[in-house]
């Protein structure tokens, strides 16, 4: 019988230029000390205001530079990161056990931005592309945009789509109703949650988690922007039941933001 494992899941942290990025340090310590085998991006790990679409020809939208868009994501995934790296390095030389877990991102539409991108402007082909994120180099196994990752029957992707025009599933009850399995997405700001079971008495559970970031977005209101952020540790995941915790920023703040070391 295969033994549960834990996954711990992370959603739209849409680092950008000047913005505070202490979060995914927080994270990335909570990760050392939970040792959760896998972690998922569920994917706008950058946010890509340069190549936002819907900004061009406002005045907010003079200054950005995609090159700026790049070292902001880089910097951020490293701080994500660098907490296991160190980790890491540190039983390497004490000979201690070596904790690895599986890492897996799934890319996002603020992603793609970047091949969207090259679609419109063909002459940018060959000069701009996902690889300029550096993930896989960083160690994450990427999952293009939309594909659905099965992990521990788990099916992870940004978002779900229903209808052929590939719309957004709007509700984790939706997700579950039309796909008929545990499924985990992002995108959406704000959480949400829904449960059934399978014909055989197999529990399944749909969650849209939310996103994970310090600042407030400038295309929302006071109202809209007072949506959960956090992240999800799933517990004793196996054959797509697992036992959800959910794991707000503030209390990562709390918790991390006077904390240097990770032993």
């Amino acid at each position: 019988m295969s033994q549960p494992r834990k996954h711990l899941v992370i959603s739209d942290t849409q680092v950008a230029p000047n913005q505070p990025t202490d979060h995914l340090d927080w994270c990335g310590k909570y990760i050392v000390d939970k040792k959760p085998d896998v972690v998922v991006h569920l994917g706008d790990h950058p946010d890509m205001p340069s190549l936002c679409s819907y900004d061009k020809g406002k005045r907010g939208y003079e200054g950005r530079r995609y090159k700026a868009d790049i070292e902001a994501s880089t910097a951020g995934m490293k701080r994500l990161l660098g907490p296991l790296r160190e980790y890491q390095e540190w039983t390497k030389k004490s000979h201690k056990p070596r904790y690895e877990p599986e890492l897996h991102y799934c890319y996002g539409n603020h992603d793609y931005r970047i091949v969207t991108a090259t679609q419109i402007e063909p002459m940018l082909e060959g000069t701009i592309g996902l690889k300029d994120l550096g993930f896989e180099e960083m160690g994450w196994t990427c999952h293009e945009f939309l594909k659905v990752v099965v992990i521990d029957g788990i099916a992870y992707s940004h978002y779900f789509v229903s209808g052929q025009l590939g719309r957004p599933v709007g509700s984790a009850r939706a997700m579950l109703t039309k796909h008929h399995m545990s499924c985990i997405a992002g995108h959406q700001q704000g959480r949400d949650i829904a449960y059934a079971k399978k014909a055989d008495g197999t529990l399944m559970t749909g969650i849209i988690t939310g996103s994970f970031y310090l600042t407030d977005m400038d295309y929302l209101n006071w109202q809209t922007n007072k949506h959960w952020r956090g992240i999800y540790v799933l517990h004793e995941v196996l054959n797509g039941s697992f036992d959800e915790m959910a794991v707000s920023l503030s209390y990562l703040q709390r918790k991390y933001s006077e904390r240097t070391a990770v032993k």
